[in-house]
C-alpha cells in the first residue's frame, strides 16, 4: 500500500525542525514572493496541509548552467527546496540512479502522480534529423518531452535555452532548436529567462507554485512579472550616470574606474528585463554589471543574434527623443532646461494674471457708492 506524500511541514518535523523553525521559514517564503505580512498565514496553511509537489527535471541541449546557478541559491536555500520542499524524483543532472533504474524512476512517477507532477526543462528541443541530435534512452527529445508533458500539471522552462532557443537556436540553427513553449501545447509554460536565470528567481517559481497550486501571473514572454515586470536599466545604480550623460568609453579608461554608465560599450540594460539589479548574484552581492561587464540582455528572445554584444544601441524604447547615447547628455539636459525654463514662465504667466484678475475685480467696483 502506497503511503501518502507528507507535507512540507510533516517533512520539517521528521527533519528535526520546531514549529518556530517552520513559521520562520513560512515567513520568508511570503516575504520572498513580495507578499504582504498578512498573506503569512495562507503560505503556513498551504504547507501544512498540500503534500509536496513532485518533480521532474528533463534536460536537454544545454551547457547545465541552469543547474549551477539553481543548486547556488541561497534564499531559500536551494537544499531546502531540492530535498525537503519538493520530491525531485527525476533528473539527469542530480539523481544517483542510471540506466534503466533512472527510467523506471521516471515512468514510476508519471504514471503515479499524473496531473500532478511539475515537468521543469532545461536545454532547447532539437527537431532537426527526426531528433537525432538528442537521443536519452532510444528516444528523441522531442519524443520525450511530449510523453513528459502530457501528464504535468505545468511546465517551467529553465533559461533561454528552453525558454526561446538560445545559442542553439541562433543563425543558422543547425539542429533546428526549438523552445519549449513551441514544442508541446495544451499546458501552462513558465519560462524563467535568463542564461542562466538568478537562483533565488528559480526557486521562488517553485515555491509559488507549492504554496499557491497555481503559476505565478505571466507577462506577454511568459515570464513571472514577479521577476520580469522591470527593466534592468531601472533598476541598475549606474542610472544617475546615464541620466547625467555620463559613460563608459572603453573598459580601461577613467570613466570605467569611476563606476560611470555601460551604454556606449554596448550594455542592454534598457531594452532587458530581469531582475538582476535588486536581486543580484552570489548571495546578493554583485551583478554583471556592477562587475563592470554590459547587460547582454540574457532574458530576452533570441539575444544571441541581437549582437554585436559591444556595440550600443542606437535607440531604444521609453526613450524615443534619443537616438546615440552621445546624444542622450545632452539630450536630458536641453530637456530639463526647457523643463526650468517652462516651469519659470508658467510661475510668471500666473502671477501676472492673479495680477491682472485683482486689478479685473478692482476697475468693477462701484465708486458711486464711496
Amino acid at each position: 500500500m502506497n503511503k501518502k506524500p507528507k507535507t512540507v511541514y510533516e517533512e520539517f518535523q521528521a527533519k528535526g525542525h520546531s514549529r518556530r523553525d517552520f513559521l520562520k521559514f513560512c515567513t520568508m517564503t511570503a516575504a520572498f514572493l513580495g507578499l504582504e505580512y498578512s498573506a503569512v498565514g495562507k503560505v503556513v496553511k498551504a504547507l501544512e496541509n498540500k503534500p509536496r509537489p513532485a518533480v521532474i527535471w528533463l534536460h536537454f541541449q544545454e551547457c547545465t548552467c541552469c543547474s549551477e546557478s539553481f543548486i547556488r541559491s541561497s534564499h531559500p536555500l536551494v537544499a531546502d527546496i531540492v530535498l525537503d520542499k519538493i520530491s525531485l524524483d527525476y533528473t539527469e543532472t542530480l539523481m544517483a540512479a542510471a540506466g534503466h533504474q533512472a527510467e523506471k524512476s521516471l515512468q514510476d512517477t508519471m504514471a503515479k502522480f499524473k496531473g500532478e507532477y511539475i515537468l521543469l526543462v532545461e536545454g532547447s528541443i532539437p527537431t532537426d534529423a527526426n531528433g537525432a541530435y538528442c537521443c536519452i534512452g532510444g528516444k528523441s527529445a522531442m519524443q520525450i518531452v511530449e510523453e513528459v508533458a502530457e501528464g504535468a500539471k505545468a511546465v517551467i522552462a529553465w533559461g533561454n535555452c528552453a525558454s526561446s532557443g538560445c545559442v542553439q537556436a541562433a543563425n543558422p540553427n543547425p539542429t533546428g532548436a526549438k523552445p519549449v513553449h513551441k514544442v508541446i501545447s495544451g499546458k501552462p509554460v513558465i519560462n524563467v529567462q535568463g542564461c542562466p536565470p538568478i537562483a533565488e528567481v528559480m526557486a521562488a517559481v517553485v515555491v509559488h507554485i507549492l504554496v499557491f497550486d497555481t503559476i505565478p501571473q505571466l507577462d506577454g514572454l511568459g515570464r513571472p512579472k514577479e521577476f520580469y515586470s522591470r527593466r534592468v536599466h531601472d533598476t541598475c545604480y549606474r542610472r544617475p550616470n546615464y541620466d547625467a550623460g555620463l559613460f563608459v568609453n572603453s573598459f580601461d579608461d577613467e570613466n570605467a574606474r569611476k563606476g560611470y554608465c555601460l551604454y556606449k560599450m554596448g550594455c542592454r540594460g534598457p531594452v532587458t528585463y530581469n531582475a538582476c539589479g535588486v536581486t543580484k548574484w552570489n548571495n546578493g552581492v554583485s551583478f554583471p554589471i556592477q562587475s563592470g561587464h554590459p547587460c547582454i540582455g540574457c532574458s530576452e528572445a533570441n539575444f544571441w543574434d541581437n549582437g554585436p554584444f559591444y556595440q550600443h544601441l542606437p535607440s531604444f524604447p521609453g526613450f524615443g527623443i534619443e537616438t546615440t547615447a552621445d546624444e542622450i547628455g545632452v539630450g536630458l539636459g536641453l530637456v530639463t532646461v526647457a523643463g526650468i525654463a517652462a516651469h519659470a514662465i508658467t510661475t510668471n504667466v500666473r502671477k501676472r494674471r492673479a495680477l491682472f484678475g485683482k486689478r479685473v475685480d478692482d476697475s468693477n467696483v462701484d465708486i458711486s457708492k464711496e
